[in-house]
């Protein structure tokens, strides 16, 4: 949230969409593409949950819980240690991402609402997508540290 807001902030003080940062207008993109993937994945069923929902089928494959946690979490990691100076901040920030992960991850598995594979596919789709943002932010900033 606090991204979020950092963005809001930036947008009004600065007046202009193309004067907010770099890396959080990529933020804003890489949202977008977590979601499109996720209705994609609702829209065409690859895979249906173990058990019924309200006495229906429902998509499973990939996990749409697993994948939205770990595509955000990751990014909340990546943007306190960019901004936050404090190195307790960012270590707090870290374990709390990481242990909230695992447990949604964990909990996503033992429920028995989704089969593994839903959840390996989560978790590779999830990984890749944020690695694409993390290289998209690396080249910006290499390419601003060029000029």
């Amino acid at each position: 949230m606090s991204v979020l807001r950092n963005a809001g902030d930036e947008l009004i003080k600065r007046r202009s969409l193309l004067r907010v940062d770099s890396d959080i207008l990529l933020l804003g993109a890489y949202y977008v593409i977590v979601i499109a993937c996720y209705l994609v994945f609702e829209m065409i069923p690859i895979n249906y949950r173990p058990i019924l929902i309200e006495g229906r089928l429902e998509a499973s494959y990939p996990s749409s819980t697993t994948l939205l946690v770990l595509a955000v979490m990751p990014t909340l990691i990546f943007q306190v240690c960019r901004r936050v100076e404090n190195p307790l901040i960012k270590k707090v920030t870290a374990l709390f991402a990481l242990s909230f992960s695992a447990f949604m991850v964990i909990g996503r598995l033992i429920s028995g609402v989704h089969w593994a594979t839903d959840i390996v596919a989560s978790v590779l789709l999830s990984a890749g997508l944020f690695m694409l943002y993390q290289s998209a932010v690396m080249y910006m900033d290499l390419s601003k540290a060029a000029r």
